[in-house]
């Protein structure tokens, strides 16, 4: 199995989930824009791009632009998630089939909840080969482990078991975040294809004061076995 991209863009949103990255890439560049720092190298002989977005669906939107302009031909996202399928434990990964805002909410106008006003893709699809690229790593790494599935982004961290279950059975969501449907929008409205992948930090129930801090650093580290598994197959 192989996908063929000659620049590969890889974004995290917290240091955790990018430090790594700096370990094992051999540099060869970087540059700032808009106070987003752009490291550029080689990881294990493909070319790759990578940095922290930050936060929130605005820093994912800028950063990924920004990646694309840098020239990258795919984007990697990868970083950690509340559980939204009642099956996924902590530590467990979803590979995106496709990523919706869950706060996107224009229902009182007659639009369906997650739905972009007057645009015609509001639900926008990942990449087949990449989705195929990474649930082979996450067998070959996690076996049992993962799935694939909805990303839902929006700028609220949810610990609330009602809206958690209304996410799961109104949306089909596997997961929730604060980033990935925004990266998802900006790389569909430039054609270049995309995968999120998010490891399971926390429930989304309410418990995430016990689990996120103790969690976020292996989930994290669960992340990046998954995208130096998959780059070392493009």
């Amino acid at each position: 199995m192989t996908a063929s991209y000659n620049r590969i863009g890889i974004m995290g949103a917290m240091v955790e989930e990018i430090d790594l990255l700096h370990k094992h890439v051999e540099k060869t560049g970087s540059f700032v824009k808009a106070g987003i720092e752009y490291v550029e190298g080689t990881l294990h002989g493909r070319n790759v791009v990578f940095c922290k977005s930050g936060v929130g669906k605005v820093n994912a939107a800028v950063c990924t632009q920004l990646l694309i302009d840098a020239g990258v031909d795919c984007v990697l996202f990868t970083g950690v998630a509340g559980a939204v399928e009642p099956s996924l434990n902590v530590g467990d990964i979803v590979v995106s089939t496709s990523c919706l805002q869950h706060d996107m909410d224009v229902t009182p106008l007659g639009f369906a909840r997650g739905q972009i006003p007057f645009q015609e893709v509001w639900e926008f699809q990942a990449a087949a080969d990449l989705v195929e690229l990474a649930n082979h790593a996450c067998e070959s790494l996690f076996p049992g482990r993962s799935v694939t599935g909805k990303v839902l982004s929006g700028d609220q961290f949810v610990a609330d078991r009602a809206e958690v279950q209304k996410m799961h059975e109104e949306l089909g969501g596997a997961c929730t975040e604060m980033e990935g449907a925004s990266l998802a929008q900006v790389c569909v409205m430039n054609n270049i294809p995309f995968v999120v992948i998010r490891s399971m930090s926390d429930k989304a129930d309410g418990s995430a004061h016990v689990n996120f801090a103790e969690f976020t650093v292996q989930a994290s580290v669960n992340s990046h076995r998954i995208i130096d598994e998959m780059i070392q197959h493009m």
